[in-house]
């Protein structure tokens, strides 16, 4: 009689996970800005030794 006691109270006491879907939807704002900005600075003998040889690049 003990044993099957125990044995109910072992048994009641097991735990449940409930897994529900939400009651509204997802949403995952995403407010991305890339901006970038490239600067190439030229030395002017350079820029003369480029505008002679068009071949380099």
């Amino acid at each position: 009689m003990i044993l099957l006691s125990a044995g109910l109270a072992i048994g009641g006491c097991s735990p449940t996970v409930k897994v529900e879907a939400p009651d509204k939807p997802i949403t995952i704002n995403m407010n991305i800005k890339i901006d970038h900005e490239i600067r190439i600075r030229v030395d002017r003998d350079i820029d003369n030794a480029i505008g002679k040889r068009t071949d380099i690049f």
